[in-house]
């Protein structure tokens, strides 16, 4: 697209395939510390996402309709968090296999990003789940809260693991896609638009988004524990839903997501180089670089 876009317009498709691209070589090379800090955070802001959603999901007066749509839209504070004020989250990144298939960076160095950002996803999650139930955030409503989150994860535990799986990959579908259009705008309000519905349809559809389970399985089972009602969520039927939901998130959001705009709009070998010398104009001529999701907040060692 010509330089002098306006810049109140939205970056286009294309423009967005090489600003995803080049940010993922980048995420792929931060440094241990700042990315796992970045991790933590993330995990920490989609928890509080979900604790959103369970105050709006625990009023028994709203039909189920009205619920799961409400709910949907407050969860999405968690990736608005993670967009604008800057995180690492697993699911997200999964984006950055475009930058894989174009050669860019090594099959090593996506597992290194995801298995660090997915254990520190772990970490902010749980940690955060901790610091609410000792707030006693869970006997709100005379307890409702915490029979909501109970009911929840009572329900994720009842999913067979086919189940699991294709609702994590519709899950990151929608995620990847919220955290792509969030990178075609050029304001936190354009972010949030973009966000806020594709977030809201996958929370009203009841797919499985791994960093949201890690806060409420925690936090299940600090409820049964401090209840003395038993312990039915333990945490090995906390992996049995993790790990065909995590697989689930990364048929979507790699597969499905990245690799298919990878096809559509930068496998060209004629354009490559075309295409990397655009990557880095679009990054360098921005006032703001890029602050979503996929941005890094730290200085990196760069190719």
């Amino acid at each position: 697209m010509p330089e002098s876009i306006s810049m109140f317009d939205a970056y286009a498709p294309r423009e967005i395939a090489q600003r995803v691209e080049s940010v993922g070589v980048v995420k792929a090379r931060m440094q241990t510390l700042p990315l796992a800090m970045l991790g933590v955070l993330a995990g920490a802001f989609i928890g509080l996402g979900s604790g959103f959603f369970v105050i709006v999901k625990s009023d028994p007066s709203l039909g189920f309709a009205a619920a799961q749509l409400a709910g949907g839209a407050v969860f999405s504070l968690g990736l608005l968090l993670v967009v604008v004020a800057g995180a690492e989250l697993f699911t997200g990144n999964n984006l950055i296999v475009m930058a894989w298939a174009d050669g860019r960076i090594t099959a090593r160095e996506v597992l290194r990003n995801w298995g660090i950002v997915a254990l520190a996803n772990l970490v902010g999650a749980a940690g955060l789940a901790l610091l609410v139930y000792a707030a006693g955030h869970t006997a709100m409503n005379d307890g409702a809260i915490g029979r909501t989150v109970l009911r929840i994860v009572h329900a994720k535990m009842a999913l067979s693991p086919s189940e699991a799986f294709f609702r994590g990959a519709l899950c990151n579908v929608l995620v990847c896609m919220a955290v792509w259009m969030a990178m075609a705008g050029r304001s936190v309000v354009d972010k949030a638009v973009a966000i806020l519905l594709p977030v809201a349809a996958f929370v009203a559809a009841g797919y499985e988004h791994s960093i949201a389970n890690m806060y409420f399985f925690p936090l299940a089972m600090l409820i049964e524990h401090g209840a003395s009602v038993g312990t039915s969520v333990t945490l090995a039927a906390m992996a049995a839903n993790l790990l065909p939901v995590i697989a689930g998130n990364l048929l979507g959001g790699s597969v499905l997501v990245a690799l298919t705009y990878y096809v559509i709009y930068r496998r060209n070998p004629a354009q490559k180089k075309r295409n990397q010398a655009n990557s880095a104009a679009l990054i360098g001529r921005e006032g703001d670089a890029p602050r979503e999701q996929l941005e890094p907040h730290h200085p990196v060692t760069h190719e």
